[in-house]
């Protein structure tokens, strides 16, 4: 697979490139301005190991589309980041593709920390129907960027999926292929007496089985081992509030694990070579 990494200006400009094969790394060392973007390019859909700042964890992501752009948050948008993300004049980026034996294992499959509302290339993919105020420390992405602290709220590392006390909210997770999966573990945000917990939540697979999770007051992890089924999207719906004071309940993160489907998904360099 072929690998590029590019920062691009507001107009379009490429400010930096590099390319390599299965391999490559990018050192920008300018500072970014607003309208800036990162731009990651393939020779080929497939699943491709992501650093696209030093100050966020990398990610293990799959590409369904060849190109993938993120806009360089400011403002507001800057909140769910590390306070050192994208600052600074020297910037470190790398990215490459996947051998075959890091594709095998059972692992988190809704994890990734640069997805955004922007996204439609690089999977998993949060959207929800509603976030608190439009504000990014409480939008969809959040529930998916590895992110597990929760015992605040409204800024890093503190972010959550925000539901604007909505009861009919619902947040989707996509894969952008078929995966296999066997459990879900949910993270609820557990700032009491600030917030309040769901006491129970459904999910509703692509396959079109709905399942209902029975939930406790708990910054703790609830895990829930399901049936394995081989899905696209998950759909995180019914969320049945406690009886308490608070009107806030949100979801800090989901974690959905399984496998890849065999020749599904993968890329041609990810796969092992018959002899």
């Amino acid at each position: 697979m072929a690998l590029t990494l590019k920062i691009v200006d507001a107009d379009g400009a490429v400010l930096a490139r590099s390319t390599g094969r299965d391999e490559t790394f990018l050192v920008y060392r300018q500072s970014y301005c607003e309208g800036d973007r990162v731009v990651v390019e393939v020779s080929e859909p497939g699943h491709v190991f992501l650093s696209l700042d030093g100050a966020i964890q990398p990610g293990l992501v799959y590409m369904k589309e060849c190109a993938y752009s993120l806009a360089v948050p400011f403002g507001d948008k800057r909140k769910p980041y590390s306070p050192n993300a994208f600052r600074g004049d020297i910037h470190r980026l790398s990215a490459r593709s996947i051998r075959p034996d890091e594709i095998v294992h059972r692992r988190n499959l809704a994890l990734n920390p640069w997805d955004d509302h922007a996204n439609r290339a690089l999977f998993p993919h949060a959207r929800a129907n509603v976030e608190t105020r439009g504000e990014a420390v409480f939008a969809a992405r959040n529930a998916i960027d590895g992110e597990k602290a929760n015992d605040d709220h409204g800024f890093w590392p503190y972010t959550s999926w925000g539901i604007n006390r909505d009861p009919q909210a619902a947040l989707t997770v996509e894969f952008g292929r078929p995966v296999r999966i066997d459990e879900i573990v949910f993270y609820l945000r557990a700032d009491f007496p600030h917030d309040s917990w769901w006491e129970e939540a459904s999910v509703t697979f692509s396959n079109g089985r709905t399942s209902c999770f029975p939930l406790v007051k708990s910054g703790a992890a609830q895990a829930f081992p399901i049936e394995p089924c081989i899905i696209e999207w998950v759909e995180l719906h019914g969320l049945i509030k406690a009886g308490d004071a608070s009107p806030y309940p949100a979801l800090t993160q989901i974690e959905i694990w399984g496998t890849e489907v065999p020749e599904t998904g993968l890329s041609r360099s990810a796969l092992p070579i018959a002899l």
